[in-house]
């Protein structure tokens, strides 16, 4: 959304300016397109690995020249940070921190193909062994229980594949459909894209599928509540910001944030089961074991082992080894944020609820924020300068349903099990 330079408040146009020029410096730095694997490569690697043919895959990479980025970018953090650090605007606190995320995400794409992407993919996603924000349990810990409890109840990785049986062209044009009643016609296309390592991506105003697969009617769900309700949507409200341009941006510091809220959609929206959850656990388990040395085939075979697919397994460590040595020792850290990110997330909401601060959820989805960053401009919502977003989830606009879950949420995590006997439940509050 362009706004005239006077339309914005006088005191403001500083960060306005800092802004534009953060989103001048970043154009150039594309995370997972640096470090993606070429689809053909996948290809050939997963008939091999299928037939039992093991040898690790031979992955080049084309390292950006940033320096005049990353030099920016700290220019603009300087600035953004003004003379006092103890006196900064919140809008100066988001665009230091904001432009301190892509000035590592900077370095960390000129060390792609070597271990050098492991310490600032980290410094970006956190690692396995980080504490869960407000608890004294570590997300690989969460990530272990997770897959305990799935295997507990029999859920099967492969059961969802069941009935995969819609082709890319034909949820292309169902999720077409939705979208168009929901955003308007033609405000998001959906694409289908025969060299996408992800079963989907969202931008802004476009949504792409992988080519060479089929989907069921789970992963259409899935999709809608994850992709489109929650990365495409944040992305159009930032659209929308007068002020703030880079809130319809990903910057690296929000991802925890954004895939943790797009999970938890998932979960609202009824569109997450059990075995979702052991997947995304499963990555954060292979992280560590890249990190204390598994190479790519270990990895492989662990994925195998806990009942994936070949093409699911190779993707699963594919994601793992996005722009690092298959060697062992090293990895790419970001799919630690997936279940961190969904606790910390659910946390949030829980405790929005409970101070009857509804309007925190609502602001969430204003653009790609942090739950920090929410916080922390409300002043500026409140002055109009952020504006509030325009659209929202489905299951954001039905208040009364999710106070509902919220209520339920918060009562229950008081209750502490004591022991469970027959059909009696001894439990204290």
């Amino acid at each position: 959304m362009n706004v005239p330079a006077s339309a914005i408040a006088p005191e403001l146009q500083r960060y306005a300016a800092l802004d534009q020029r953060l989103l001048a410096a970043v154009r150039g730095i594309h995370i997972l397109s640096t470090v993606a694997w070429p689809a053909s490569l996948e290809g050939r690697m997963i008939e091999a690995y299928s037939q039992g043919r093991f040898a690790l895959p031979e992955v080049t990479y084309t390292r950006p020249d940033l320096a005049a980025a990353r030099a920016e970018l700290a220019a603009i953090e300087a600035a953004a940070g003004g003379s006092d650090p103890h006196d900064i605007d919140p809008l100066g606190e988001y665009l230091r921190r904001t432009a301190e995320s892509w000035r590592i995400a900077a370095e960390m794409l000129e060390s792609a193909g070597t271990a050098g992407v492991t310490a600032p993919s980290i410094a970006l996603y956190g690692k396995p062994g980080d504490l869960i924000p407000g608890s004294q349990r570590s997300n690989l810990d969460a990530a272990h229980y997770f897959v305990e409890l799935s295997d507990e109840l029999g859920a099967d990785l492969l059961a969802d594949d069941s009935n995969v049986d819609m082709p890319a062209i034909e949820l292309r044009d169902e999720l077409a459909k939705t979208l168009d009643v929901f955003f308007g016609a033609g405000v998001i296309r959906v694409e289908v894209d025969a060299e996408l390592t992800a079963k989907a991506a969202a931008g802004a105003t476009r949504i792409r599928l992988r080519g060479d697969t089929c989907f069921s009617e789970y992963d259409r769900h899935q999709l809608l509540a994850h992709e489109a309700f929650v990365h495409s949507l944040t992305a159009l409200n930032g659209r929308q910001q007068p002020l703030l341009a880079s809130l319809a941006r990903t910057s690296p510091r929000v991802t925890a944030t954004q895939e943790g809220l797009a999970v938890f959609a998932e979960l609202m929206s009824g569109a997450i089961d059990i075995a979702r959850l052991k997947r995304i656990s499963l990555r954060i388990l292979a992280i560590d074991m890249a990190l204390n040395g598994a190479d790519f085939v270990e990895v492989y075979r662990y994925f195998s082992s806990c009942g994936q697919s070949a093409a699911d397994s190779f993707h699963s460590a594919q994601r793992v080894f996005r722009g690092v040595p298959l060697s062992g020792g090293a990895a790419f850290a970001k799919d630690n944020v997936y279940l961190s990110g969904l606790l910390t997330v659910h946390t949030f909401f829980r405790w929005a609820f409970k101070q009857q601060r509804m309007d925190l959820l609502r602001h969430l989805f204003a653009g790609k924020l942090t739950l920090h960053d929410v916080i922390a401009l409300q002043p500026h919502f409140a002055s109009g300068a952020i504006l509030p977003p325009r659209w929202l989830p489905p299951w954001m606009q039905h208040v009364h349903g999710l106070a509902g879950k919220l209520a339920f949420s918060v009562f229950i995590n008081g209750i502490h099990m004591n022991r469970v006997q027959g059909d009696e439940l001894v439990s204290s509050v």
